[in-house]
């Protein structure tokens, strides 16, 4: 059967990227761009577009030809109704109808989906989850946020807000995340890791000691979560420290959701694929402390196996889902 041309959209706290592709499945062409660099959500939306286009024209691809359009984008969304709800992620980006300002600029059908959804489906049908009935996919990057397969189908909930895990507290207090101190997003995402080394440097620059990985109370302020995982490769204690602080509350997290729905596979994106040598064993023994063993026992955690193309190929999904060939 002759493969159709879909388009992808990926809006994330951090960056966009607009995809075409076909679903087979396979990227003919990307773009990407700082979500900040251009002024709210109507600018993001218009640099999309135009984006889109240029992918089309470079690939000699007509519009016309473009079979749907997926949009993945982090939640709160109303995915039916096609419109972004406040995420916390997406400051300005309050009651965005993106789904039919896209349809109509270009007139082609569009979908929207979570993109712990969106990437859900991508590593269940190409990735770490195939062969699974059961899998749950976690994000771990800007944000925490989770897709839920569960009996061999994609589940979203009674208003489409399964999943958001990131909002589960899991300490009386601790870095915030989604709106909540001590939550697992706070503990476990890009954001909330740079807090706890914040927090940490600034302790230690306090006393007057030295810190190798950061100068000055100003340069904590810029510090990312891939500044301290690069130091904690490099062997510094106090880098160490907060990532194993991260794990540990990673794995108790991990457990509520082994506990609760009893998954045969959990993947874990982004931060946990590209450094899992440092999470992996803190991780393990608060699983193994928290869950309940018969549970733990038929459940393996993986990372994901798509990488950075992760949030293309989820794209791709929710346009495939789009022409009734998604999650079925």
């Amino acid at each position: 059967m002759k493969s159709r041309y879909l388009l992808g959209v990926d809006i994330g706290g951090t960056k966009c990227a607009a995809v075409l592709g076909t679903d087979r499945p396979e990227i003919l062409a990307r773009r990407s761009f700082p979500t900040a660099s251009e002024p709210g959500p109507h600018g993001v939306i218009e640099r999309l577009a135009r984006e889109i286009a240029g992918l089309c024209a470079e690939r000699s691809v007509p519009l016309e030809e473009i079979a749907s359009l997926g949009v993945s984008c982090g939640g709160p969304l109303d995915a039916e109704g096609g419109v972004v709800l406040s995420p916390p992620n997406l400051p300005g980006w309050d009651r965005v109808e993106i789904v039919s300002i896209l349809s109509r600029r270009l007139k082609i059908p569009a979908s929207l989906r979570n993109d712990a959804d969106a990437c859900a489906l991508a590593e269940w049908r190409w990735g770490a989850g195939r062969g699974a009935r059961s899998m749950v996919f976690l994000t771990f990057g800007t944000g925490m946020g989770a897709g839920l397969i569960l009996d061999g189908r994609l589940y979203r909930g009674a208003s489409g807000m399964a999943g958001e895990v990131g909002h589960v507290r899991l300490a009386a207090d601790g870095p915030l995340g989604y709106g909540k101190r001590g939550s697992f997003e706070g503990f476990c995402s890009g954001g909330g890791i740079a807090e706890l080394a914040r927090e940490a440097v600034a302790e230690r620059l306090g006393r007057g000691e030295p810190v190798a990985f950061c100068a000055s109370a100003e340069e904590a302020e810029r510090l990312t979560a891939r500044d301290v995982a690069l130091a904690a490769e490099r062997g510094d204690p106090l880098a160490a420290g907060i990532v194993a602080k991260s794990a540990d509350y990673l794995g108790r997290g991990l457990a509520v959701i082994v506990d609760l729905l009893n998954p045969e596979r959990i993947v874990i994106g982004s931060i946990f694929a590209r450094a899992e040598g440092l999470f992996r064993a803190g991780m393990e023994r608060a699983l193994a402390e928290e869950a309940l063993p018969l549970s733990l026992m038929r459940c393996s955690v993986v990372p994901a196996a798509l990488g950075e193309a992760i949030g293309d190929y989820g794209a791709l999904c929710v346009a495939m889902e789009g022409i009734g060939s998604g999650d079925k």
